[in-house]
């Protein structure tokens, strides 16, 4: 079952700038940093009263990052729900009619596996499953 919002990811083009801005934007003392190898992205996330917020630059020209800014540019690239369950939400949102981009989840940043739905299928809106790996079904 989705539980929560979990973090939302932001699109940028240079990592080290928008680190800058949101440290001056939300006094961010101390960003997460991580390189997804499997999503070809580097992160830096920071938490805003309980909800991560994931700013996401590409390391490679063909990372979906750098598609969605090539094509949409800089800003909101997907809301994260955290689930108890991902296997058994993936199947209830395919069986529902949803388009999914991963069928089974994949490793993710946080020590998470994460699937993504289509956008296509949410009225318009990239939208991951994720959940710990520790306590994966």
């Amino acid at each position: 079952m989705l539980t929560s919002i979990n973090h939302i990811g932001i699109a940028v083009k240079d990592l080290e700038a928008s680190k800058a801005r949101y440290s001056l934007l939300f006094g961010v003392e101390k960003f997460h940093e991580e390189t997804v190898e499997t999503q070809k992205v580097q992160i830096a996330s920071f938490s805003l009263n309980g909800i991560l917020i994931e700013l996401t630059a590409a390391i490679s020209d063909d990372s979906p990052i750098a598609n969605f800014i090539n094509k949409r540019g800089e800003g909101i690239h997907h809301i994260a729900f955290t689930s108890d369950s991902i296997s058994d939400d993936l199947s209830k949102a395919k069986e529902n009619g949803i388009k999914l981009i991963n069928e089974y989840p994949v490793p993710g940043a946080h020590d998470m596996h994460i699937a993504f739905l289509h956008p296509g299928s949410t009225g318009g809106v990239l939208m991951e499953f994720c959940q710990p790996q520790q306590s994966n079904k």
